[in-house]
């Protein structure tokens, strides 16, 4: 299929919105690159994008169920892996010990092993990884980071970081019933346990913790902290993690809260977190803002960071939202600087990247650290809302056997790490 040197060969697995996005983006955003596979365990998924690259690339990707499949063949180059949190970590080790460069969806692994394995895999197989915190290749990013590394906010007090959503729905466990005609239960299911098919875990699988950090903490939390970690200069994991919260509106089966309350003790400051599913007053950053010089407003931005220093206030967006630094007794506008959505800009650095092997903008063992703070949230609240120590040297859970217990995931038969 290479006609060039140059040419970079893609599959996609996972052929969802967000994986048809991604794969779509990375075929416009720069010359030379195709994709050879769409694969998905559901035959139902990835027709319309299949129609959409052979429109822009002459000739239609092949379907696949089994990601091995893609693995094996030497034309492909790299892979995206957008299914569901459950596979991120095995798909990525698989495909990089195949010899393919990855780019990963967040949260790009549930516990800690699987992290410090994703790590391995991409060293000792020499593997490019671009993780999807896309926020690490916006502009804003760089210059927020740069703008307090200064010391232009002064010393570092307090961050608040928010990751409220608006009201979820209620929620009723369905009956379990067979698989339908067209999917691989097996092969959807991967490396968690074989139960019987559920369309509530199939089409709900953001409320599971067998396969999932939650939709608010693991789906979207998990941007915010990896663009507070960004900011603040990527310092490593906290000292104490602790986290409140609960089922608040409905009190349903699910098992992910809808509202969590997280500190994370960094040492000379704190990182909170609120992250929630309620309420239509507080919004994401509108597209206006994502693609124009504009700044959201503030008070009612659902996923906004405030880092509060001796000699200011910074307020940074994600997505495009920017950054505003307001001081003094009126609270003036002391510094700014615009954002502008950067999917485009990550996605092109993974091609880039791909051909030049240098490290992308948001390589594995950040997406991990930032991941890992997500997931040792979830620990603290699944342990009894219980405070977590970690050991400074290893990352390990310290005084909280509970937790140390809930991070060591079983892998079935077959789909072990």
């Amino acid at each position: 299929m290479k006609s060039s040197e140059n040419k970079v060969v893609l599959a996609l697995i996972g052929a969802g919105g967000r994986g048809s996005s991604v794969i779509q983006s990375l075929v416009h955003c720069a010359e030379g690159v195709e994709v050879k596979y769409v694969c998905d365990v559901d035959d139902t998924r990835g027709g319309s994008v299949i129609q959409d690259l052979a429109k822009i690339q002459g000739y239609e990707p092949k379907r696949a169920r089994d990601m091995q499949e893609t693995f094996a063949d030497k034309e492909v180059d790299a892979v995206v892996i957008a299914t569901p949190e459950h596979w991120h970590a095995l798909a990525t080790i698989r495909a990089c010990k195949a010899g393919k460069d990855v780019y990963v969806e967040k949260n790009v692994c549930l516990s800690s092993e699987e992290g410090r394995k994703m790590i391995e895999a991409t060293t000792q197989n020499k593997r490019i990884v671009q993780c999807g915190t896309q926020n690490r290749s916006g502009d804003y990013s760089f210059s927020a980071r740069d703008y307090i590394a200064e010391g232009k906010l002064g010393k570092i007090v307090t961050v608040k970081a928010y990751c409220m959503l608006p009201g979820t729905r209620q929620w009723t466990l369905k009956e379990d019933r067979p698989a339908p005609e067209g999917l691989d239960w097996n092969g959807w299911l991967g490396p968690a346990e074989m139960v019987p098919y559920n369309v509530s875990r199939h089409k709900g699988w953001y409320d599971w913790w067998a396969y999932s950090g939650g939709i608010a903490m693991s789906g979207d939390a998990s941007h915010v902290i990896d663009l507070a970690r960004m900011a603040l200069g990527d310092p490593g994991l906290p000292q104490n993690v602790f986290c409140a919260g609960g089922r608040v509106i409905f009190k349903d089966a699910r098992e992910v809260p809808d509202n969590q309350t997280v500190v994370f003790d960094m040492g000379d400051y704190a990182i909170s977190l609120e992250s929630s599913q309620y309420g239509d007053y507080m919004y994401k950053t509108p597209q206006e803002v994502r693609f124009s010089d504009k700044f959201p407003e503030w008070r009612n931005n659902s996923t906004r960071i405030e880092i509060y220093g001796t000699d200011g206030v910074m307020f940074l967006g994600r997505h495009g939202g920017g950054w505003q630094v307001f001081g003094g007794r009126k609270f003036d506008v002391i510094a700014e600087g615009t954002g502008y959505f950067p999917d485009e800009k990550h996605h092109r650095n993974f091609i880039d990247c791909i051909r030049t092997r240098k490290e992308p903008n948001a390589p594995v063992k950040q997406g991990v650290l930032s991941a890992t703070m997500i997931n040792l949230a979830n620990l603290s609240y699944r342990s009894g809302k219980s405070l977590l120590g970690i050991d400074p040297v290893t990352g390990a859970i310290t005084g909280n056997e509970e937790a140390a217990r809930l991070d060591v995931r079983s892998y079935r038969k077959g789909f072990e790490l």
